[in-house]
């Protein structure tokens, strides 16, 4: 067992869900709440990760971050570093392609929370800011926990995505998921079977009846 992919993997899980609840969260809302034109498009774009295959997104985050690009030589000059074959590169790949499974049980929960508490809220004196944090947020928050377990289970199990931006560099890149894949490719079934089990056994744990319910 590569238990250095195995850490790696539950950090990237970790640092993407909290990068997707920060972000989350305020979009999430204003999908679920928003009446404005253009709601139909944004929720479009947050949804495409659904259907796009893992290598296309990984493909597009590569050309996009690589040196020589706008977003990769600026990132270049305020860290000195490449996002390509990084961690901070794969953690970029996975906070999109993830989006979605964050989202979309977020947007679910807080439309669910029942308008006329959040105008109750408004008519009482509260901000908009204050609402969202004494009200939607409490009621919504069984729904915000369900995303926060699919994105954090869903990256632990990611593929495409981070090979196409992060290549398997052990310690750095190397998730759990490419370490069975490069230890197949080396005929070492033994050691991929015993990281597949324990995929296997981390889902199942993930999708057992739990009290908070399904996420939406």
């Amino acid at each position: 067992m590569d238990w250095t992919a195995v850490r790696l993997s539950l950090q990237l899980a970790a640092s993407t869900t909290a990068i997707l609840l920060v972000i989350g969260l305020p979009l999430a809302y204003w999908l679920a709440t928003t009446r404005r034109r253009g709601r139909a498009a944004i929720e479009t774009l947050v949804a495409l990760p659904l259907v796009l295959p893992p290598t296309v997104l990984g493909f597009y985050v590569l050309m996009a971050t690589a040196p020589g690009s706008v977003p990769g030589d600026l990132y270049q000059r305020l860290t000195g570093g490449v996002l390509p074959f990084s961690f901070q590169g794969i953690l970029l790949g996975s906070v999109l392609y993830n989006l979605p499974f964050a989202v979309r049980p977020f947007a679910a929960a807080f439309a669910r929370v029942d308008r006329r508490l959040i105008e109750a809220s408004w008519c009482l004196g509260a901000s908009r800011v204050q609402t969202f944090r004494r009200v939607a947020l409490p009621l919504a928050w069984p729904g915000i926990l369900g995303g926060m377990i699919l994105a954090f289970a869903h990256t632990i199990g990611e593929f495409g995505v981070v090979l196409m931006v992060g290549g398997s560099i052990p310690g750095v890149t190397r998730t759990l998921s490419i370490a069975i894949y490069d230890d197949v490719q080396a005929l070492d079934y033994a050691a991929a079977g015993e990281a597949a089990l324990l995929l296997v056994m981390f889902s199942f744990a993930v999708l057992a009846p739990c009290p908070f319910g399904r996420p939406a």
